[in-house]
Order: C-alpha cells, then sequence, then structure tokens
C-alpha cells in the first residue's frame, strides 16, 4: 500500500513538473512569437527616406531650428506607430513666407507649417491637412482703445482658432501722438496715419499685411500700398526692435506679439519701461478674427500619399497633445492640431482676393 501511494506521488510530481515544464515552454514560445510578429511589424513598415518640413519665419531662424529639433524624433517616433519608418526628418525655415510655399508648390517640401495667407496663395500646389489651436486671450475687443490699459494681455485656457490682427504703435514721438488720439477717444484720419513710419511683413502675411491691408481699406479707402513710408521686416523679432528703437512709429502684427517680446523690449531692445505701459506701445487699429496657421502638405511629393497625409494628420494631432509636443509647437504659439479642410479658408481667399485687386490699382 505505501509503495502504491509512494508511486501515486510521484506520477503527480512529474505530471506537475510537465505540466509546468509545458506552460514555460508555451510562454516561451508565445514571447518569441509577440517579438517576431513585432519585428515583422516594424520590417512591414513603409519607408520614408527623407521628410522634408519647412517653416515660415515668423521668428529668428536660429530659434525655430533651436525650438524644434525634438519635433524630429517625436514625428518618427508617431509616424512609427501609423505603419511608417522615416530614416529622416529635416526641419528648415525658409527665407520668407513665399519660398515656403513655393517650396511645397515644388515638392521639395512636403510639409509646411504656414498661415493661411500663404496657404490660400499656393494652394494650386498644396492641400491644408490640419489647423492650429491657439490660446485665447484676455482681451478681443474691436475697439484699440480696449487693449490699452496698462495690463498684460495674457493667455486663457479657452482654445481659440482665430486671432487678431493689431496695428501698434510704438514710444517714438510719432507713435505716442497717434496713440493719444486713440486714447482721448478721437478718430484717426487718413493724414495722421500717412505721416508715421510704418513696418510691414510681406504681402501673404495675414497679420503682418493682409488683414491690416482690409482694415486700411474698409475705414479710410486706401492700403498699405498708399502708405508713403514702409519698411518690410524679415520677421516680428526685427519689427519689434525696430519699434523699439524708434526707427518705426507703427508696427503690424499678431494679437499675443507684445507677450512673445516682453522680456526682449528691456533685455535686448534696450527699452526702461514695460512694453505694456501707455509709454510704450499702444494699439491703434483692430482687424477681424483671422484663422489659424496651417499644416499644409506638397501636391507634388511623391511620397505624400493619402494614407501618408492621414498618418502625419495623426502624427502632428497626437504631437500637440503631449506636454512636450506642445512646447515644441509653442515657437508658433500654437497648443494643439485639428483637421482642416479647403472651406475653412474662404474667408482667406476673399481677404487674398481683395489685396490683388488694391495692388493692381
Amino acid at each position: 500500500m505505501k509503495k502504491r501511494i509512494a508511486c501515486l506521488m510521484t506520477a503527480c510530481l512529474l505530471g506537475t513538473s510537465l505540466l509546468v515544464g509545458c506552460g514555460n515552454s508555451a510562454d516561451t514560445e508565445s514571447k518569441e512569437s509577440t517579438a517576431q510578429s513585432s519585428a515583422a511589424a516594424t520590417e512591414e513598415n513603409k519607408t520614408i527616406e527623407k521628410l522634408n518640413v519647412a517653416f515660415v519665419p515668423s521668428k529668428d531662424p536660429d530659434q525655430i531650428i533651436t525650438a524644434t529639433e525634438p519635433l524630429k524624433e517625436m514625428l518618427k517616433t508617431e509616424l512609427a506607430k501609423e505603419g511608417y519608418n522615416v530614416e529622416e526628418v529635416d526641419i528648415t525655415v525658409g527665407t520668407s513666407y513665399e519660398a515656403v510655399g513655393e517650396a511645397l508648390s515644388a515638392g521639395t517640401a512636403d510639409v509646411g507649417l504656414i498661415p493661411g495667407g500663404t496657404y490660400v496663395l499656393y494652394d494650386d500646389g498644396c492641400d491644408v491637412l490640419l489647423t492650429a489651436t491657439r490660446d485665447g486671450l484676455s482681451k478681443d475687443s474691436d475697439s484699440a482703445k480696449d487693449w490699452n490699459d496698462g495690463k498684460a494681455t495674457e493667455k486663457t485656457e479657452n482654445q481659440a482658432v482665430s486671432y487678431r490682427s493689431l496695428i501698434i504703435a510704438g514710444p517714438s514721438e510719432k507713435g505716442q501722438e497717434l496713440a493719444a488720439k486713440v486714447n482721448n477717444g478721437e478718430e484717426l484720419t487718413w493724414d495722421d496715419l500717412n505721416s508715421a513710419n510704418w513696418s510691414v511683413m510681406n504681402s501673404t502675411s495675414p497679420a503682418g499685411y493682409i488683414y491690416p491691408a482690409l482694415w486700411l481699406q474698409e475705414n479710410y479707402g486706401k492700403s498699405i500700398t498708399d502708405l508713403e513710408h514702409t519698411v518690410q521686416s524679415d520677421s516680428y523679432g526685427s519689427a519689434m526692435a525696430r519699434l523699439a528703437s524708434g526707427q518705426i512709429d507703427v508696427v503690424l502684427a499678431y494679437a499675443d506679439v507684445r507677450n512673445d517680446y516682453v522680456d526682449q523690449w528691456n533685455n535686448e531692445y534696450g527699452r526702461s519701461g514695460s512694453i505694456w505701459d501707455a509709454t510704450e506701445t499702444n494699439v491703434i487699429g483692430v482687424t477681424p478674427a483671422i484663422y489659424n496657421d496651417t499644416v499644409s502638405v506638397s501636391k507634388n511629393s511623391p511620397i505624400m500619399t493619402d494614407d501618408f497625409r492621414e498618418a502625419l494628420s495623426n502624427a502632428f494631432i497626437n504631437i500637440g497633445n503631449t506636454e512636450e509636443g506642445k512646447e515644441v509647437i509653442a515657437i508658433y504659439s500654437h497648443t494643439g492640431y485639428k483637421p482642416a479642410q479647403s472651406s475653412d479658408y474662404d474667408n482667406e481667399r476673399e481677404a487674398q482676393k481683395m489685396i490683388q485687386e488694391l495692388n493692381a490699382q
């Protein structure tokens, strides 16, 4: 009897051992299978040798290149999740807004982060993929005087898909003269404006040219080309530096430009007062809302298939949903991205049409 029990116990132990052994073997085989499947999936990913991403020079090019360096690996990582193995991401800053639009049209740039004005001007050669979202601002009045309370225009948690362009007078004698009239509730005349020195951006910049030109047309029946004293700035940084030095009296810029240059105003541009002080800057004009910047893609890039467009769209949206991604895209005051369609920019097309008609006169 004892021998029979011992035999049974031994058999049970062997059976248990065999089961455990089989289980370990199954687990090992499962892990190996998963690893092989993962490796196979990686190998099956479509390979993109190089993705060319171009930015417009709305800020100092070196600053943009430095800030967007992490975007290269972020795009590689997110696109890998979408089934694409991107070997290299090249980020450049165009010499002008037009240069980026032309690069997209030619297919030498695959992706461009460009304003709506640039997109509609070059929509024969590029498609809009996404619209950027931005933090809303604590001020959003049509009245210039309301922006001149001496308080910072602060960002809010409300996400906005549009923004304003402001006509801002600086600390020069003429700038202060114009500001005084606005803050006293007086209407500026065309002669007032035409006697000032203006900084403008290139003609495809919504905030730095197009919408201020519409503002002049609506209020004075004139355009930027009618102003006697204008200088084109290559970036908002150089425009604000000129405003601070008194080289120009008026600058055209996006609504939160003073937020972006509040430190430089004192530390680099040599001003002693706060950029928000009435003796430094004042808003003398406010344009209607402008639809936000775009992520646009080339129609003539050989890699820009419908499938890759969708993958790229998902990648940018996912990047904008992470804290690390938000830090990178903050260089353009973007806080995220949402899908866009061409018709979103129909108002921009009307603006461009009017500008072209005015310039042709």
